[in-house]
């Protein structure tokens, strides 16, 4: 994880029919940096899961695996240990994970039901958090408690923007 860059920034992207959406520029050039492709055209490969608590999605990059595995193999162990019981869902849920492939523009389709699930239609806020980035659709980041009143206020301002309604 050494020689990861961190993720930081925000924007939002406009989602289409297809489910196609772009990266925002600074977080696009972050995952960039994280995951190129083999080959040294522009793009690579952007991992998208739920969220371990949240209804909104997680974006990563291949060299985030490992230590995400370790993580949640960690809780696991600290569940069983307390418990007696192995919770299948913990390593379930984030190994259900979708490798996707992202163009130099940063333009990636995110799956029809990871968009379901996260409540994302016509457009998805993306929000670095240092090892990865948030995806929200902006009504369930606004109507979810204890999100950060500058996120929401970011949100806001953003969509009013784009002439989004909320």
């Amino acid at each position: 994880m050494a020689d990861r860059v961190d993720y930081q920034g925000k924007g939002l992207g406009l989602v289409d029919d297809k489910g196609r959406v772009a990266i925002p520029n600074t977080l696009r050039a972050m995952l960039a940096k994280n995951a190129p492709r083999d080959d040294g055209k522009d793009g690579g490969t952007v991992i998208i899961a739920p969220h371990p608590e949240h209804r909104c999605l997680i974006a990563y990059d291949p060299g985030f695996v490992p230590f995400w595995k370790s993580r949640l193999e960690a809780l696991d162990a600290a569940q069983f240990e307390r418990t007696g019981k192995v919770d299948y869902n913990i390593l379930d849920r984030a190994g259900g994970a979708e490798p996707l492939p992202f163009d130099g523009s940063g333009r990636f389709i995110m799956p029809a039901f990871e968009r379901r699930y996260a409540r994302i239609a016509g457009a998805a806020v993306f929000l670095g958090a240092f090892n990865w980035i948030t995806i929200w659709a902006p009504t369930i980041l606004l109507e979810t408690p204890d999100i950060d009143p500058f996120l929401k206020e970011y949100v806001e301002f953003t969509c009013e923007e784009k002439g989004i309604a909320l």
